[in-house]
């Protein structure tokens, strides 16, 4: 019978195993929920609430989503003093980035600036 990853990682030496465990936090990291952000840049509902001009439910509603408009989210990333970027990636093209709105202005009719990654 194999061995489980838990045993595979208590083998290796401890100089490795804590290299594993850092881009293991580093990989866990990357992944937040929106409420995990704003938690982690110090921010209460309130406070993002206060910055999109809305109630702390409405924060409350977007964080628990899993389906939202990117205009929504656009103006969300904004309020924690971030900058919205998609990246489109193909199997037979480079990438290509989509720049995001300024906040309050995601819903504009303008094309979305293109920029190749």
């Amino acid at each position: 019978m194999g061995r489980t990853l838990k045993e595979v990682i208590e083998s290796l030496p401890a100089v490795q195993r804590a290299a594993v465990e850092a881009r293991a936090a580093e990989l866990i990291d990357e992944e937040l929920s929106l409420r995990d952000l704003r938690k982690k840049l110090d921010f209460t509902q309130v406070d993002v609430a206060r910055r999109l001009k809305k109630g702390q439910d409405v924060v409350s509603r977007i964080e628990q989503r899993g389906d939202l408009l990117l205009s929504t989210l656009n103006d969300y990333i904004h309020s924690l003093g971030g900058e919205l970027e998609l990246v489109c990636r193909f199997k037979d093209r480079p990438a290509v980035r989509i720049a995001s709105a300024p906040a309050g202005r995601s819903g504009d009719k303008r094309k979305s600036k293109r920029v190749a990654a």
